[in-house]
């Protein structure tokens, strides 16, 4: 199967770490599938339903924990930053090129390593702490979400072009090609609104 075009809203917030993810794909360009990652008082969850009735995939436990608060700081960091000016962080450089992030949440630390370009400016992340979904089960693997374009919205840099990559000991796995529109991002958005 190729690449499937697919719209995703989400929200993430800082009040209490929390991240919202829904997504709309229709296989074979018909079917219409759903999915949902979601962040939520300490635990993470993965949903998929295909005609909004038949599910394929309803994962929840230790593994989507974890996997979810790191998507969490992934996303902090390519898209609103200062979510991550608390103390529940630590950052640790590893070199001029690079430095690792660390979230604490729920009795549970994510680890990510930041790459840098000249200017300073993150060109991938990469972790551990998250766990792909294969044929044999679960299994932790490298994460990478290269950036290949950066723009702005309202003044703020914004990761505009983006992979989303398994690697795994059988080889590369990118998943997704995105792209954030800037005239479709909002910031302090109050809970609910």
């Amino acid at each position: 199967m190729g690449w499937l075009p697919a719209e995703a809203w989400q929200y993430n917030s800082a009040i209490t770490i929390s991240r919202l993810f829904v997504m709309r794909v229709r296989i074979a360009r018909v079917f219409p599938m759903t999915g949902s990652d979601t962040y939520v008082g300490g635990h993470g969850r993965m949903r998929g339903k295909l005609l909004g009735i038949i599910p394929v995939a309803n994962g929840t436990g230790e593994a989507f924990d974890i996997g979810e608060l790191a998507t969490y700081l992934n996303d902090a960091l390519l898209i609103a930053p200062s979510f991550l000016l608390r103390p529940e962080v630590t950052w640790t450089e590893v070199n001029a090129d690079s430095f690792d992030v660390t979230l604490r949440d729920a009795g549970r630390n994510v680890t990510g390593r930041v790459f840098l370009d000249e200017q300073g400016a993150p060109v991938d992340f990469a972790t551990t702490d998250r766990f792909a979904a294969l044929p044999g089960g679960l299994r932790r693997a490298e994460w990478r979400t290269p950036i290949r374009e950066w723009n702005t919205s309202g003044g703020r840099p914004l990761a505009a072009q983006f992979s989303a990559v398994w690697h795994l000991p059988e080889g590369e796995f990118s998943y997704i090609e995105g792209r954030l529109d800037p005239a479709r991002i909002a910031f302090n958005v109050p809970p609910g609104s």
